[in-house]
């Protein structure tokens, strides 16, 4: 069964990169084990995230979390610049407390269905000016340079939490993208855990079952049964970090038997869902 690369290593609570490139690569289907903030600058460049598809303006913001299976394609008449965040859970939960939660902008794109961040305002925009520091802090060769770029990315991220607070910012809508198979990926992420038959899915939308496969897959770039193994499969891994036992973690990810289960995650990971490496 063909499965999605995982990208990108984080060694770190959170890596900061400022990236201008002449030509890039078309990047496939691909996710992260962590979360990772884009702030685009120039360029001319489409994400797809989730089965939702953006064309970036200057200065939007973009929010990938842990485990969206995404790509993006670039244009190459023109430089792709961007300031690119990986930031690990354990970050995000160094900032949590009863009175601020930086992950807050996460949990508000997902309610508003949209994973791109606009400032309407820019001029105006405090937080506009945050990214304008944090951009020019990768120039900064003064003394502790490094540690000032991460005094400026969480000045960044208290101002992007601000903004979404107080409604500050436009949630970008979808580009030409089917709104059935966005209803398929909201039921999917509700229902993980449960039966997600193709027929099932079919008839709870009322659709047939060859049409609705050949939607998906047109729509997304993705199989309906890959999309539902892999988000599977990323869940189980989440809560065996936790340290929910293995057997537990088969049947509570909506798998029917261990054999199943551990093959598939030894496929995708590289190890069994007990951590032995495959050899």
């Amino acid at each position: 069964m063909e499965q999605y690369e995982k990208k990108g290593y984080l060694n770190s609570e959170f890596r900061l990169f400022h990236l201008t490139d002449q030509e890039t690569k078309e990047i496939d289907y691909h996710y992260h084990d962590f979360d990772k903030i884009t702030i685009f600058i120039r360029g001319k460049v489409n994400y797809m995230i989730e089965g939702r598809s953006y064309d970036l303006k200057p200065y939007d913001i973009v929010l990938v979390k842990q485990g969206d299976i995404h790509k993006l394609t670039v244009d190459n008449s023109c430089p792709y610049e961007r300031i690119i965040v990986y930031i690990s859970p354990n970050f995000m939960n160094a900032y949590q407390t009863e009175n601020y939660d930086l992950s807050y902008c996460f949990q508000k794109a997902d309610q508003e269905h949209s994973n791109v961040l606009r400032i309407p305002s820019p001029e105006k925009s405090s937080l506009f000016r945050s990214i304008s520091n944090l951009e020019h802090s990768f120039t900064d060769g003064g003394y502790a340079s490094e540690l000032y770029r991460q005094v400026m990315f969480l000045e960044f991220m208290i101002h992007l939490n601000r903004a979404v607070r107080k409604n500050r910012l436009e949630y970008i809508d979808t580009d030409n993208c089917n709104e059935k198979v966005l209803a398929i990926l909201d039921y999917v992420g509700e229902h993980l855990c449960e039966n997600l038959s193709i027929d099932l899915i079919a008839r709870h939308f009322y659709i047939s079952k060859y049409y609705m496969m050949r939607l998906f897959k047109q729509e997304t770039g993705y199989t309906l049964g890959q999309y539902i193994s892999q988000k599977r499969l990323l869940l189980a891994k989440e809560l065996l970090s936790s340290g929910v036992p293995g057997t537990q973690v088969c049947y509570d990810c909506g798998f029917k038997d261990y054999s199943t289960f551990s093959r598939a995650y030894k496929q995708l990971f590289g190890v069994t869902p007990s951590g032995r490496t495959c050899p």
